[in-house]
């Protein structure tokens, strides 16, 4: 479902109950999962709160600043 930063360094088991501000992939992953998560959001017209912008806001600016398409959902 997501791309391959997921996978890269931990099963569903340890993060499928936490956001963003309390677990990322490991610093491999982290740029992808990035997108990825922004992608699902975005699609699904979700916010990001308080806490999960804080977390990812200093992650992202170390990312390529590459556009990104997201087909909106229904």
């Amino acid at each position: 479902m997501f791309g391959e930063g997921i996978a890269a360094g931990a099963s569903p088991s340890n993060h499928s109950d936490k956001d963003v501000a309390e677990w990322l992939p490991v610093e491999s992953g982290t740029c992808s999962y990035i997108t990825d998560w922004t992608v699902v959001k975005t699609r699904w017209g979700l916010t990001a709160d308080a806490r999960e912008e804080a977390a990812l806001t200093p992650l992202a600016a170390s990312c390529t600043d590459e556009p990104i398409t997201v087909e909106l959902a229904r």
